[in-house]
C-alpha cells in the first residue's frame, strides 16, 4: 500500500507537474499563434498564411478555450488586415487622384487635359477602354470627345441623346449608372447606332459618371471592360472623384483658352484703337490744316496741294460743269462723270480705275469734285479723311460763290436798270464796261423759267454761265434773265438756236427742264426792254404750247411767232417757211410753190391736183418728193403743213414791191 501511495504521489505529482507543464506548454503555444498573427499583420502577409499550422506541426493540441481564443484573433488579424488593405489601396487612390489634380493643373492645352484624363481613369482602374464625352447645349446632346483604348472609328463617333444608352442617362440625371454587361441590361434605352458603336468596340461592362459643375453636367467619364464583370462601389467613388477633378480641370483649362482669345482680341482692338486714335489725330491735323487754308483767305491752288500732300497723292479739283479749278502732282484729266453721279448719290468717295473720286456737295447741290491719283490702295482712315478735304474744298466753294454773289447783285442791277429802261442810258455803258460788258456789242436776252428747281438755284446757275461767257445774270420780275454777247451764245442761226442750248445745258446741271425763251441780237442800252419783253413773250408761249424744257425765239415758232413779235415781218415768215423751195423755183424756172399750193388746195389728193395743173399724177408724185427733199419728211404732219398752208397764202397776197416779202432770186 505505501509503495503504491509513494509511487502513486510521484506518479502524481508528475502527472501533476506533468500535467502543469503540459498546461503551461499549452499557454505558450497559444502565446506564439497571437505573436505570430501580429508579425504576419506587420509583415502584411497574404491572407493564406492567417490559417492555423496543422496540428502535427503546431505541437501540443490546444484545449477549447485557448483555441477559440486563437480563431478569434485570426478573424480579428484577417479584418485588420483587410482594413489596413482597404486604408493603402484608398491612400495609393488618393495618392494618384492628388498627383492627377497636379498633372491636370499644369497642363494649359484642352485637348491635352482630356487625354490626360481618359488616360489617368485607364490607369487608375485598370480597365480596357475608357472614354469621354461632352454635352452640345444646341443640339441637346453628348458626343464622344477623346477615347484611350479604343479601336473603332464608329464608337469614336458615336453621338447620344439625352437619355439614351448608359451615357445618355448619366448626362441627363447627373447620376453615375454601370452594368455588368450593357448588351443584356434593359434598364437602358438602346438604339441601333448606340448599340452598333459598342457592339463593333466590344465592349460588355461599361461605369458612367457625370462630369459636373456645380449642378450643371458638362459631359460623362467612363470606364469599360470586353468581359462582362461587376463595378464595385470603390471603382465608382475612385472614377467619380476623377470626373470631378476632371470637370474642374477642362473648365480651367476652357477658361484659360477663352482668356488667351481674349488677350488675342484685346490685343487686336487695342492696335486697332490706337491706329484709330492716330487716324483720328491725323485727320484733325489735316481738317485744321486745310480749314486755316480756307480761313486765311487761300485759293482752290492752295487747297489741292494741302489734300495731295497729306494724302500722298495727286489732286485734280473741277466744278460742276467739269472745268478744271486746280491742279497738284499729277496731269490734267476730266473726272469719271459715273464715279461723280456715284459718289454723289451715296455720299461717299468711290474709286474709278484707281483713281479716287469725291463729289463737293452743299446739301444735294453738285459744287464739284476732288479727284486722288496715285493711292489705288486707299485705306479706310485716308478715305475718311479725303472725304472730309471734299468737305472743306466745299466751305471754299461756297465762299467763293458769296464774293460772286456779291458781284452779281451789281451785275443783277445793271441787268434790272437795262431791262427797265428807268437809268439814265448814257451811263450805262460804263457801269457795264466796270464789270467786263461792252454793251456796244450785240447782246441776246433769255428769260428762264424752272418748274422743279428752286429760284435761287436757277439763278445761280445761270450766273456761272454769265460769269464764263461775260454776260450778265440776275431776278427781273421774278423772272431769271440772261444777258450774252451774241458771238458767245453758241453755234447756230440766231438766239432760238443759242436759247436750245441753255436749256439742254441748264437741265444737265440741275436735274430737271429748263424753258428759255429767247431775243434778239441788239446794240444799244435802250433796245434792250424791247428785247426782254419778246424773250419773256417767247417763253410764255413755250410753257403754253407744253414745251417745257426747250428753248427758242418766236421766229423759231411759226406763225405763231409772227403773232406774237411786236413787228408783223410776213416776209420773214414766208422765207423761214417757204424758203428752200423758193429758192429753187427761182434758180431752176420750176413750179414747186404752185403745185404745193394746187396740192393742199385740192385737200391734200394727188390725183385732183393732178387734173387741176393738168399733169400726169406721176408728175405730180416727183414734184412732191422733191419738196419733201426740200423742206424735210416732216412737211406733211399737220403742224408743218399748217405752216406752209399760211406761208402760201401771206405769199400769195403780197404786195410785189415788197421787198421783205419777196425772196430774193
Amino acid at each position: 500500500m505505501p509503495t503504491t501511495g509513494n509511487t502513486a504521489s510521484p506518479g502524481t505529482g508528475a502527472d501533476t507537474g506533468g500535467g502543469t507543464g503540459t498546461g503551461a506548454g499549452q499557454s505558450w503555444t497559444a502565446l506564439r499563434h497571437l505573436r505570430h498573427l501580429l508579425d504576419l499583420l506587420d509583415q502584411g502577409a497574404p491572407a493564406e498564411q492567417f490559417a492555423p499550422p496543422p496540428a502535427s506541426a503546431r505541437g501540443p493540441r490546444l484545449d477549447e478555450p485557448d483555441a477559440a481564443v486563437v480563431a478569434e484573433a485570426t478573424r480579428v488579424a484577417l479584418r485588420i488586415r483587410r482594413t489596413l488593405g482597404q486604408h493603402r489601396r484608398r491612400e495609393a487612390e488618393l495618392a494618384a487622384l492628388f498627383d492627377t489634380a497636379g498633372d491636370l493643373a499644369r497642363l494649359r492645352d484642352p485637348d491635352a487635359v482630356l487625354k490626360a484624363i481618359v488616360r489617368r481613369a485607364k490607369l487608375l482602374l485598370g480597365t480596357d477602354v475608357t472614354y469621354l464625352s461632352l454635352n452640345d447645349d444646341e443640339a441637346g446632346d453628348t458626343y464622344m470627345r477623346v477615347t484611350d483604348g479604343s479601336v473603332s472609328a464608329a464608337f469614336q463617333q458615336v453621338r447620344l441623346g439625352m437619355g439614351e444608352g448608359l451615357g445618355g442617362l448619366v448626362a441627363s440625371t447627373a447620376r453615375p449608372y454601370s452594368t455588368g454587361d450593357y448588351r443584356d441590361d434593359r434598364r437602358f434605352r438602346h438604339t441601333a447606332t448606340i448599340d452598333g458603336a459598342v457592339t463593333e468596340e466590344g465592349l460588355r461592362a461599361i461605369l458612367g459618371v457625370p462630369l459636373r459643375l456645380g449642378t450643371r453636367v458638362i459631359g460623362v467619364l467612363y470606364a469599360a471592360d470586353r468581359t462582362a464583370r461587376t463595378f464595385t462601389p470603390d471603382e465608382v467613388a475612385l472614377l467619380s472623384s476623377l470626373a470631378d477633378h476632371a470637370a474642374i480641370a477642362i473648365d480651367s483649362a476652357r477658361l484659360l483658352d477663352e482668356t488667351r482669345s481674349a488677350l488675342v482680341d484685346l490685343n487686336e482692338a487695342s492696335r486697332t484703337i490706337e491706329a484709330h486714335s492716330d487716324a483720328m489725330r491725323r485727320a484733325e491735323d489735316a481738317h485744321d490744316r486745310l480749314t486755316d487754308l480756307v480761313l486765311r483767305g487761300a485759293d482752290i491752288s492752295d487747297v489741292a496741294t494741302a489734300i495731295g500732300a497729306v494724302l500722298q497723292g495727286g489732286t485734280l479739283i473741277h466744278d460742276a460743269d467739269g472745268t478744271e479749278l486746280a491742279r497738284s502732282g499729277t496731269d490734267s484729266g476730266q473726272p469719271s462723270a459715273r464715279a461723280v453721279a456715284a459718289s454723289r448719290t451715296g455720299g461717299r468717295a468711290v474709286s474709278a480705275d484707281g483713281t479716287w473720286v469725291c463729289a463737293v456737295l452743299a446739301g444735294p447741290e453738285l459744287l464739284g469734285s476732288i479727284a486722288l491719283t496715285g493711292r489705288p490702295d486707299l485705306g479706310d482712315a485716308d478715305r475718311r479723311l479725303f472725304e472730309r478735304a471734299g468737305v472743306v474744298t466745299a466751305l471754299l466753294l461756297l465762299q467763293r460763290r458769296s464774293v460772286a454773289e456779291t458781284e452779281d447783285r451789281v451785275r443783277g442791277e445793271l441787268l434790272g436798270d437795262l431791262l427797265t429802261g428807268a437809268a439814265d442810258p448814257a451811263s450805262l455803258p460804263a457801269r457795264a464796261r466796270r464789270v467786263g460788258v461792252n454793251l456796244d456789242h450785240p447782246h441776246a436776252v433769255f428769260v428762264l423759267h424752272s418748274a422743279t428747281a428752286p429760284r435761287q438755284r436757277l439763278l445761280a446757275a445761270a450766273a456761272r454761265v454769265a460769269h464764263s461767257r461775260k454776260g450778265l445774270a440776275g431776278l427781273h420780275h421774278d423772272d431769271v434773265v440772261l444777258v450774252l454777247p451774241a458771238e458767245h451764245t453758241g453755234p447756230g442761226p440766231g438766239p432760238g438756236a443759242d436759247a436750245a442750248g441753255l436749256a439742254g445745258e441748264l437741265g444737265q446741271g440741275l436735274g430737271g427742264p429748263v424753258t428759255v425763251g429767247a431775243a434778239g441780237p441788239v446794240t444799244g442800252p435802250g433796245r434792250f426792254p424791247d428785247a426782254h419783253a419778246e424773250a419773256l413773250r417767247c417763253r410764255t408761249a413755250l410753257r403754253a404750247l407744253g414745251r417745257e424744257g426747250s428753248g427758242a425765239a418766236l421766229g423759231d415758232m411759226g406763225f405763231l411767232g409772227v403773232l406774237l413779235g411786236d413787228q408783223t415781218d410776213l416776209g420773214g415768215y414766208v422765207r423761214r417757211t417757204l424758203g428752200p423751195v423758193l429758192d429753187y423755183d427761182a434758180r431752176r424756172g420750176t413750179e414747186l410753190v404752185h403745185t404745193l399750193r394746187t396740192y393742199f388746195d385740192e385737200g391734200t389728193s394727188r390725183s385732183r391736183a393732178a387734173e387741176a395743173l393738168h399733169v400726169h399724177v406721176n408728175t405730180v408724185v416727183q414734184r412732191l418728193d422733191r419738196i419733201g427733199r426740200l423742206l424735210g419728211h416732216d412737211w406733211q404732219r399737220p403742224e408743218r403743213a399748217l405752216e406752209l398752208q399760211l406761208a402760201l397764202r401771206v405769199h400769195r397776197v403780197q404786195r410785189p414791191d415788197d421787198s421783205a416779202a419777196l425772196p430774193p432770186a
